[in-house]
């Protein structure tokens, strides 16, 4: 049954519709939980709390876009009220820090694979500098660049301006490339 159709019928209170939107959606909420935060427990929190927000809220989805688009400004949103509640974890503040922009940073980005790292240390390396990233740029970064969204989708999900999605993927960007060359220079 295409997507529009379980939509309408979940809306209408079909609740094998709405078990069948569930199911089609829960690996991809799972994964992008996981990947902003960062661990299992609290992805699954997420993936419990985003359901229960979609079934709360399907009434307000237009349709315009894929619901799957729609839950990962759910999953964005429960991970940055749960990040802001944990004020046990700190994170490297790259709001300010120009170093990230000096010549001996700039390495080639594209030369970095992004998809089915095979170099167990790159991704071990990668993981690290993408959890020392305050969730607010993990999530751009995430969206963007492993989720393949566009600036506009992004900054849409987010609900930021264009601008501030640019500048904090340019921020993120640099930040990992800045981690991944002190790693690869020891």
């Amino acid at each position: 049954m295409e997507e529009s159709n379980l939509v309408e019928l979940a809306k209408s209170g079909d609740r094998q519709a709405l078990a069948q939107l569930v199911k089609n959606n829960e690996q991809t909420v799972y994964n992008f939980s996981y990947k902003i935060c960062r661990d299992r427990d609290k992805a699954e929190h997420i993936m419990q709390e985003t359901f229960f927000s979609m079934i709360k809220s399907l009434h307000q989805f237009d349709g315009n876009s894929k619901i799957s688009t729609w839950l990962y400004r759910i999953v964005s949103n429960h991970c940055l009220m749960l990040a802001r509640k944990d004020k046990s974890r700190t994170f490297v503040s790259i709001d300010n820090d120009d170093e990230l922009y000096e010549d001996k940073y700039t390495a080639d980005w594209s030369n970095i694979p992004n998809q089915d790292i095979e170099n167990s240390e790159l991704k071990k390396i990668l993981d690290e500098s993408i959890d020392k990233l305050s969730p607010e740029y993990r999530i751009v970064f995430l969206l963007r660049d492993v989720e393949g969204l566009s600036t506009e989708e992004t900054a849409q999900l987010t609900e930021l301006s264009v601008p501030a999605v640019k500048s904090r993927l340019h921020r993120a960007r640099a930040f990992l490339r800045k981690e991944l060359n002190e790693a690869f220079s020891r």
